[in-house]
Parts: C-alpha cells; structure tokens; sequence
C-alpha cells in the first residue's frame, strides 16, 4: 500500500472512530468466554523483575539504575518507596506459578534481571550464578506446572555499571554489551524458552527517562523539571531510541544466526503507546493524530519493519538531531521480529499545535498537544492513575494500524490492564478491573474477527508490585499482595472472574466466579 492510500485509510479510521468517541457509551459488560478466541490464542499474565522480585541486594546480584534512582532520589517516588523487597518474589516464585496455574493461564511473561546474572553488566565482569540458577529454577517450575515462559530481556533494570562506565544507552558500547547479555541469555535459558523479547517499551523509558525525568536514570532539560540528574531533552532521546534499536537489531541477529534453528523459537519486541484520537474533526487535528502515534509506536515499528524512522520524525526533527542508519544497520533492523508485542493502557486526543522554536524537546518536536479530555469531558473515565483513561476501542485501532500499515505482522498483546488506588487495606471486589478486561478482550476478539493476527493476550498484571515513579500508591495486580503482612497474596475478584473464562464459561455482567 503507497503511503497516500495508507494516510488516506487512517484518516478515515481515524474520523470514525472521533465520531465514536464522543458519541458512543460503553455497553454493559461482554459476555465472554474463551471459546470466543482461536484455538491456539494464548492467554497469560506479566510482572518484571524490578518491580516484582525484590531481593536486590542478595546472592551476588549487582545493582540497576532504579536501585540507584530510588534508594538515592526517594523524593522521585511518590511515596518515597523502592522496589528493594517488591513482591519478593525472588523468595515466592513457587507461590506465584502456583497462582498461574490455578488461574488457567497458559503462559507467564517475565523479565530477567541483567545485573542479577552479570552484575557489572558484562560477561568480562564475571556471571553471578546464583542469578542463572533462580530462573533455571523459575523456568522450570512455570514448565512443570504447564505454563509457557515469554522471556523479556530489558525491562528498564539497566546495570547501574554501565550507566556509570558510558552514560548506559547514551553510549555505542551499549549495543556489544546487550548482545553479549542476550547471548548469555539465550545459551542458558533458551533450550526451555521459546519466545523472547528484546525490550519492553523503549519509548516509555525514552520519554520518562530522558524527557520528563520522571523514572530511571531522571535526565532531561533544566526547563522541563528543575531536578534533573543531567541531561538534553532535545537531543538525549534521540540517541537513546536510535541505540535500543540497534541493541535489539543486534540481540534478533546473535538470536537467529546462533540458536533459533535449533532452539525452534522466536523472537519479537514489545512496544507501547497510547491510541491517538483527533482533538476536532479538522484535517489538521486528524494530522496530529497520526503525527503523534508516528513519535511513538511507529519511532520504533517502522525501522524493524522497514529499516527506517517515520517520514514524520524525519521531517519535523531539525538541526541533525534524530542519527541516522548505515545501510548495514538499516539492513540488520529490517525484519528483525518474528512478533510484536503492543502494550496498551489508555487513548488520548492529539490536536495541532505551532511548533516550538525555544526550549526544544523531543516531545515538541512533533507540533502536537496531547490531552485526555475534550470540553471539560475526558475521553474515558480515569482509573488509579491519572495517566489512565479508559477507552477500549482504542486497542482494536492500534491492532489494525499495525496491521494496515506493518504487512501484518504476528500480534500479542503483552500488556493491558488497569489500577485502582492503594486504599490501605485489603481490597479484592475489583469489578472496575473485571469491566476493562472484558471490553478489552471484546476489542480484541473484534479485531481478530477481521483479520488481525493476534495470537495472544496478557494481562497485567499478575500481582499488585512496585509502580515505578508512583511506588505502591496503585495497584493493577490480579492478586492483592498485602505489603505490610509478609508479602501474603490474596485472589482478587478479577482472578477469579479470568479462571472462569479460561475454563471455557461465559462470563457475563455481575456473575459470581468460582473460587481459587
């Protein structure tokens, strides 16, 4: 498809879907089961290894950005946590495959913790053992158990080594270093693991690691936020994006060249962005829309599908700041993925703005304002997090604009869910959560019912954990751990209401679900 008639699709997409939006509810809650979804459709949950393992400081696993960001900066969180303890999941990963099973899911996706097998962050710094036999132990306690491992190499844990040694993904030496730790990676664990990926969301840690310096390692401009740790919003992510491509081109390249033929897996990314909707119904809203996904999802999708940045990025980045692909490089990222994984939470409206000509940064390069409501009127109701308005549809447009615009690629939703305040006390009647899985899958069963290539569903996340810069103040497991109380875990409604639909019953509005 040329890139006018795409334009010309999404456009249309696009202002049908603004229509909806202002005029269209959401219906009760969809009855579904699993039987609403191909055979082979696999549904899991997720966690990562900072915010669920805890035990930073034991047997030999060295230290990560966000131990060094939250122990150091606690006034960056807000309520002055870490994830030191976590879940401790470390300690309870027994429990938590337990949970898995019990709740009927097929698979479970996790992160491994770089500074936990390579505490210096490179194979010449030595192997910390203990760190490969807990997910020895981790993965084949999931296998015993029927539970699929899907393996996430970079979950924002840099080894805190590296970011001291070159500036971390600031510095070229990232690319030899993460191929080398995937190489470790998938010589140790790759026997028993069959489907990777590469990172999680590097846009997320591009924006608010180097723009908003909300989480790890908190640079960005003196004018954005007064208590940078260092850094240039209008240059830094530029690099930052440009090097975490080159380090997954490099880790799918040692993965296909070295084990896939034998090890019969497949590798993959998982990215994120939020669905763009026009502001208005003027062309130039509906530009902003598309410009705005195009600095988001499409800043990573569109190298690893074509080998290049978007022809927005390239046209709206002045003054040399976005790097550019050698021919090798460009030749490496293109087709580098045998899946994408898209993680979605929330929609918001994009509206056309003049493009700034001081204070520069990467969030403004794209002349686009970004706001959750219209009117006074959001988009969606809010959930736990600001952030978070809740509007279903906009994972089925996500869905068909990876479709319509990436040559349809294998899809799986590695990340959905929601959150609810952390209240204090223990809280499990989570319909709110029950609600936003339901519509969500619904969108997704939609989306597959006309030709999106989605093969799978994870939920997040399995357990309430360490929320990043919001600490413990949220909480979007399907499990209440209560933090005050030995990291005991507690069944929420919602994990119930998921066992019943993974058993094949139909699960409709205010039904009472089984117990686990």
């Amino acid at each position: 498809m040329s890139t006018s008639k795409y334009i010309s699709l999404l456009l249309l997409l696009i202002t049908l879907a603004c229509i909806g939006v202002s005029a269209k509810k959401h219906s009760s809650r969809p009855r579904l089961s699993r039987n609403d979804f191909p055979e082979d459709f696999i549904f899991g949950s997720a966690t990562s290894a900072y915010q669920c393992e805890g035990a930073a400081h034991e047997d030999g696993r060295g230290p990560s950005i966000w131990d060094y960001f939250s122990e150091n900066f606690p006034e960056k969180i807000l309520d002055g946590s870490n994830g030191s303890i976590a879940d401790d999941s470390y300690n309870l990963y027994k429990e938590d495959v337990n949970l898995l099973h019990q709740i009927g899911f097929d698979a479970y996706r996790f992160s491994i913790s770089w500074s936990r097998i390579l505490p210096r962050g490179t194979l010449k710094g030595g192997i910390n053992q203990a760190g490969i036999d807990y997910y020895d132990n981790l993965i084949n306690q999931l296998l015993s158990k029927g539970v699929k491992p899907y393996v996430t190499l970079f979950h924002w844990d840099l080894p805190q080594a590296l970011e001291d040694a070159y500036g971390g993904f600031l510095g070229a030496e990232i690319v030899d270093d993460f191929r080398d730790y995937a190489d470790l990676c998938f010589l140790k664990f790759g026997d028993r693991v069959k489907q990777w990926m590469t990172l999680n969301e590097p846009y997320t840690v591009v924006h608010e690691g180097y723009i908003t310096g909300q989480k790890a390692p908190g640079r960005c401009s003196n004018f954005t936020k007064p208590d940078c740790t260092g850094g240039d919003a209008a240059t830094e992510p530029y690099i930052v994006g440009h090097n975490f491509l080159l380090a997954h081109g490099a880790a799918v390249k040692v993965y296909r060249e070295k084990y896939q033929e034998t090890q019969k897996g497949e590798i993959g990314i998982a990215l994120n962005t939020v669905w763009h909707y026009p502001y208005s119904e003027s062309y130039a809203d509906q530009l902003a829309a598309a410009r705005a996904t195009a600095f988001t999802f499409d800043y990573f999708m569109e190298p690893i599908v074509y080998g290049r940045y978007p022809i927005e990025m390239v046209s709206h980045v002045k003054d040399g700041r976005l790097p550019t692909f050698t021919p090798e490089e460009s030749e490496m990222l293109k087709g580098s993925y045998d899946f994408v994984g898209l993680n979605y939470y929330s929609s918001l409206y994009a509206k056309d703005v003049p493009c700034a000509t001081e204070n520069i940064t990467m969030s403004t390069d794209s002349c686009v304002s970004v706001v959750g409501e219209r009117n006074g009127v959001p988009i969606g109701p809010t959930a736990g997090s600001d952030w978070l308005f809740i509007y279903p549809e906009g994972i089925r447009n996500l869905l068909l604009h990876a479709k319509t615009k990436y040559n349809d690629p294998i899809l799986y939703i590695t990340e959905n869910g929601v959150d609810e305040a952390n209240i204090g006390k223990i809280f499990l009647d989570d319909d709110l959560r029950i609600d936003y899985y339901a519509h969500h899958l619904k969108m997704v069963s939609d989306a597959i019912s006309v030709g999106v290539n989605v093969k799978g569903y994870f939920a997040w996340s399995l357990m309430d954990n360490f929320e990043w810069a919001e600490g413990y103040t949220v909480r979007f497991g399907l499990v209440f751990v209560d933090f005050e109380d030995g990291r005991k875990r507690y069944p929420k409604k919602s994990a119930k209401w998921f066992r019943k639909l993974l058993k094949g019953e139909r699960n409709g509005t205010k039904q009472q679900v089984a117990a686990i």
